[in-house]
């Protein structure tokens, strides 16, 4: 990767997708948003996308738009998918293998009658994400409004568990204080504001970060100064983990309304920006600090 800019120290930025870059209603990352993600890059920053989303949509909203814009030679990204259980790494080439972490994925027939649940009962207002390698998710269609798929979201919710129980799966509710189950807590329900994933308890943003150092490591000395970026209270993992280890670090909560809770390292935000717009105010800062 290219070196850093004569006289500036490069930060690593390790990106959720879903709000901070890709907007959650068209699902699209603004040209902006590429164009100054290049730019960071091109001047040796380390760029990492920590993300629940699968390596099917990376390649397609945020890899296809960044060669389409030219990605620089010798710039290589990285992209930690499905939180942490999946990873792969891109250059204006293309995509590399896409690693998948087994141990980590659901059971198949979980999975298929989450899919018929969805079909049979679900299918206005949400989809089955067939593009997820470990983890199970579904997704607000285009045409519901959020207000209803949030409705309809509870209920969905609701009847998963009672798929995973009759699986013998040992599950819990991020959104519930007590588990779902009597057993030993294997999985997790994790709803957002556009989706739920139902994941193994060992993935999260902290698995995700840990991950992205060690993708980083091979291209170049790890920066000590990282900046991390989510619009959820489980993104502050990729900081927390960070700050653990000894880094720089500094979290930028583009939903802040959600609550921001209190943390050993600085919390930024982007006055009344959100989501997208709060990320590209960010990342604009960020290149004109290159000068």
């Amino acid at each position: 990767m290219p070196a850093a800019t004569a006289g500036k120290t490069a930060q690593g930025l390790l990106l959720d997708v879903d709000g901070p870059i890709a907007s959650p209603v068209s699902r699209t990352v603004p040209a902006g948003i590429i164009s100054d993600l290049l730019t960071l890059a091109a001047a040796g920053w380390p760029v990492v996308f920590n993300t629940g989303r699968s390596d099917a949509f990376i390649r397609e909203q945020v890899m296809a738009p960044m060669i389409a814009s030219g990605i620089p030679a010798g710039v290589t990204f990285h992209a930690v998918c499905e939180k942490g259980a999946t990873w792969f790494s891109f250059t204006a080439d293309g995509a590399g293998e896409v690693f998948v972490d087994r141990g980590l994925a659901l059971p198949v027939s979980f999975a298929d009658d989450v899919r018929d649940l969805v079909e049979e009962k679900y299918a206005d207002l949400m989809f089955f994400d067939e593009t997820k390698l470990a983890m199970v998710s579904v997704e607000q269609t285009l045409t519901a409004t959020n207000a209803d798929y949030l409705v309809g979201q509870r209920a969905f919710d609701d009847d998963a568990l009672e798929i995973m129980h009759s699986h013998d799966m040992g599950a819990c509710r991020l959104d519930r204080e007590e588990p779902d189950s009597n057993g030993d807590i294997e999985y997790r329900v994790d709803p957002t504001i556009i989706s739920t994933d139902i994941e193994s308890v060992r993935v999260g943003k902290d698995v995700g970060a840990e991950r992205a150092l060690t993708l980083v490591a091979p291209f170049m000395d790890i920066p000590r100064t990282w900046r991390t970026v989510g619009d959820s209270r489980t993104d502050y993992a990729m900081a927390d983990y960070l700050h653990e280890q000894g880094f720089d670090v500094a979290h930028v909560d583009v939903r802040p309304a959600d609550g921001v809770p209190a943390k050993p390292y600085d919390v930024m935000t982007e006055g009344e920006l959100i989501h997208e717009e709060a990320g590209a105010a960010f990342l604009a800062r960020c290149v004109a600090s290159l000068s």
